[in-house]
C-alpha cells in the first residue's frame, strides 16, 4: 500500500485522537491511523454487505498483528457458527480462543426474553461482556449487532438512555469497539440514534448496477479528526477486506528518465531511438485486427529479455489462447512464464464489478510485485458500466501504478471508422496517458492496410509521420512511407509505387551506363586517333631525321673529298 502513503501521511500529521489500528488493508490509511482508540465506532449497512465480517476481522488482526486480545458478543450466531462462518477466511478462531487471546460471547435473546416494563437494566449484560473482557485482558470488543438488543424496545427515551449507557461502559472499561447495526430507511441504523453517539460511524454499501455488484465504504463521521470522505471500493475475498481509496492527495510520484524498449525496434526509433519512460502509461488505441495485442505480447517479451517481472491482464482471450495466437508473431510468452517473469490473469470483465477489478488487479500487483502491468483492453469495462465510473476506476489504476514506478500499458479498442476526437471519447484517459500510439487501417484502392502513428508522447520528441506496417511470422515489419497525388500509398499501390521507383531507378542507371558508354567508346577512339597521329609524327620525325642526317654526311663527305684533293696537290686547304 506504498501508494496510500501520501494520504496517511498527510493526514495522521493533524491527527491528535489516539487511534486503534484495524489491519484492514486501506481502511488505515483512510482514517488516518484507524479507529478511534478506547471508544465506540457504529459499523451499519444492509444485511450481507460485510459489517460481522468487518468486526470479525477487526479482531483478528488485533491478535495476530498488534497482540491486542479481543471479545466478540454475538446475539444471532453460535460460536460454533462463527467459527465455521469465518474458516473459509482462514481464520483459526477456535485456536485464538484456546490460547485465551478471544472470547466468543453469545447472548440468547429469546421473544420474551427483553420486556419494557418498569427499570429497564442492561446490567446482566454488562457483567458478563465485563468478564469476557477480564478473564483474557481483553483490548478489542465487537457487538453484533445493537438490533438484536433493542428489538422488543420501543419507548424511543428508555432506548436513548440504554444506548449511552452501553456505549458509556464500553468507554469505561478503555476497550477500542465495533457495534455493527442495520441500516433504517432514510437513516443510517433502524433507530437513528447509535450514529449520534458514536464516536466514529462507517457505512457499507453493496449495491447492484447491470446485474454486477459492487461493494463500497464511507466514513460518514469522525470526531477529533481527519479522514477520507469519499466513497471507496472494498473487496470481501480469502485474504479477507480490502479498502482501495479512490487516489492520493497529492501528485508527487517520483519519475524516472530511464528508457524501455517497446519490443518492437521500428517503433523505438521513432520514439528518439529509446522507446518509453520507466514508469510512464502508455496507451495502444485502435480497431479490432490491427495488432494491439501482439504489440502488447512485444513489450512483455521485451521486459523479458530484460529480465523484468509483468503482468498481464487479459480480458478477452484465455492464457492458453494468447499464448498460441503470439507464437504466430514469433512471441513465445510461456518461456518467461516458466522463468516466473511473466504472469497471465484472464477473466471477463463482468465476472466482478470495476472495484472488485481494481482491488484484484492491485492484490496481484502486490502479490507479484512486477515491473510492467498490461491491461488488454481497457474498452471492455465501457460497455457494462459508467463512464464516469470507467475514468475513475482507471485513474486510480493509472495513479497506483505511477507511484510503484510501474511502467502501464493499456490497450483500448476503438470503432474502425472512428476519428481522434471520438476516439478520445472512448477511452476518456487520454489525458492522464503520457504516450499514446494509434493503430489505424488504411483502406485505398480496394484494400485495407495496418498503419501506425504517435499522437503524443510526453517529455521526448517522436515521429510525426503515419508508418505502414505489417505482422509476420517473426513480428513486425515496417515499411517507408510513400506518398502520391492522393496522399499515403499504401499495400499494392506502395508495392506499385516501389516498383516505379525501381525501374525508374534501374532506367536512369541504365541511361548513365550508357552515356558512359559512349563516352568510353569516344575516349578509346580518340586515344587510338592521339596514338595514331603521334606515330606518324614519329614517323616524319624520324623521316626528317634521316634526311638531315644524311645531308649532314653527304656536307661531310664533301668537305673530306675538298681535303683530299687539296692534299693531292699540295695546295692549301679551305674549308
Amino acid at each position: 500500500m506504498s501508494h496510500l502513503r501520501p494520504l496517511y501521511t498527510y493526514m495522521i500529521k493533524f491527527a491528535q485522537l489516539a487511534k486503534s489500528a484495524t489491519g484492514i488493508q486501506g481502511l488505515d490509511e483512510i482514517t488516518g491511523g484507524g479507529i478511534p482508540k478506547g471508544r465506540p465506532t457504529l459499523i451499519c449497512g444492509d444485511p450481507g454487505c460485510g459489517k460481522t465480517l468487518f468486526g470479525m476481522e477487526f479482531l483478528v488482526n488485533g491478535i495476530t498483528k498488534y497482540n491486542e486480545p479481543g471479545v466478540f458478543v454475538s446475539f444471532e450466531e453460535l460460536p460454533k457458527e462463527l467459527i465455521a462462518n469465518t474458516a473459509s477466511l482462514r481464520f483459526d478462531l477456535k485456536k485464538y480462543c484456546a490460547k485465551k487471546k478471544l472470547v466468543l460471547e453469545y447472548v440468547d435473546l429469546s421473544p420474551g426474553d427483553i420486556e419494557e416494563s418498569g427499570e429497564y437494566d442492561l446490567g446482566g449484560l454488562f457483567i458478563r461482556i465485563e468478564n469476557a473482557i477480564d478473564s483474557i485482558g481483553a483490548k478489542r470488543v465487537v457487538i453484533d449487532t445493537i438490533e438484536a438488543l433493542f428489538s422488543s424496545l420501543h419507548n424511543v427515551t428508555i432506548l436513548r438512555a440504554e444506548v449511552k449507557r452501553l456505549f458509556r461502559f464500553l468507554k469505561d472499561k478503555g476497550v477500542t469497539t465495533i457495534i455493527t447495526g442495520e441500516r433504517g430507511v432514510k437513516m443510517l441504523t433502524r433507530q437513528g440514534l447509535e450514529e449520534y453517539i458514536s464516536d466514529c460511524v462507517i457505512l457499507l454499501d453493496h449495491r447492484v448496477t447491470e446485474q454486477v455488484s459492487t461493494r463500497r465504504l464511507r466514513v460518514v463521521k469522525y470526531r477529533g479528526t481527519l479522514h477520507g470522505t469519499n466513497e471507496y471500493p472494498f473487496l470481501i475475498d480469502a485474504d479477507g477486506i480490502s479498502v482501495l481509496p479512490t487516489t492520493s492527495i497529492t501528485l508527487d510520484h517520483k519519475v524516472s528518465t530511464e528508457r524501455v524498449s517497446s519490443g518492437v525496434p521500428q517503433l523505438d526509433e521513432m520514439m528518439e531511438g529509446k522507446g518509453f519512460y520507466r514508469g510512464s502509461s502508455i496507451l495502444m488505441t485502435g480497431p479490432a485486427g490491427t495488432g494491439k495485442t501482439s504489440m502488447a505480447a512485444h513489450f512483455a517479451r521485451a521486459a523479458g529479455l530484460r529480465n523484468e517481472k509483468t503482468i498481464y491482464f487479459g480480458f478477452e482471450e484465455s492464457r492458453s489462447q494468447l499464448f498460441r495466437n503470439m507464437k504466430s508473431v514469433g512471441v513465445d510468452l510461456a518461456r518467461f512464464e516458466k522463468k516466473e517473469l511473466l504472469r497471465v490473469i484472464a477473466t471477463r470483465p463482468s465476472y466482478f464489478g470495476l472495484e472488485m477489478h481494481l482491488l484484484s488487479i492491485q492484490k496481484a500487483i502486490v502479490e507479484f510485485d512486477p515491473d510492467n502491468v498490461i491491461i488488454d483492453p481497457i474498452t471492455t469495462f465501457v460497455a457494462a458500466n459508467d463512464q464516469t465510473q470507467v475514468r475513475s476506476m482507471l485513474m486510480r489504476l493509472i495513479d497506483m501504478l505511477k507511484a510503484r514506478n510501474i511502467t502501464g500499458y493499456f490497450t483500448s479498442l476503438t470503432p474502425t471508422d472512428s476519428k481522434i476526437s471520438s476516439e478520445e471519447a472512448k477511452s476518456d484517459i487520454s489525458s492522464l496517458i503520457d504516450t499514446w500510439i494509434l493503430l489505424r487501417d488504411l483502406e485505398y484502392n480496394g484494400e485495407r492496410d495496418r498503419g501506425l502513428y504517435i499522437i503524443k508522447s510526453r517529455g521526448m520528441g517522436h515521429s510525426n509521420q503515419i508508418r505502414e506496417f505489417e505482422i509476420t511470422q517473426k513480428g513486425f515489419n515496417f515499411f517507408n512511407p510513400y506518398l502520391g497525388v492522393d496522399g499515403m500509398l499504401t499495400g499494392s499501390a506502395r508495392l506499385a509505387q516501389a516498383a516505379g521507383e525501381k525501374a525508374a531507378t534501374m532506367l536512369r542507371k541504365q541511361t548513365i551506363n550508357h552515356q558512359n558508354s559512349a563516352i568510353l567508346r569516344k575516349r578509346k577512339a580518340l586515344k587510338l586517333e592521339i596514338a595514331a597521329m603521334q606515330a606518324e609524327l614519329q614517323a616524319e620525325e624520324a623521316e626528317a631525321q634521316q634526311k638531315i642526317l644524311e645531308g649532314m654526311q653527304r656536307e661531310q663527305r664533301f668537305i673530306d673529298d675538298k681535303v683530299a684533293m687539296a692534299l693531292s696537290r699540295r695546295a692549301k686547304v679551305v674549308k
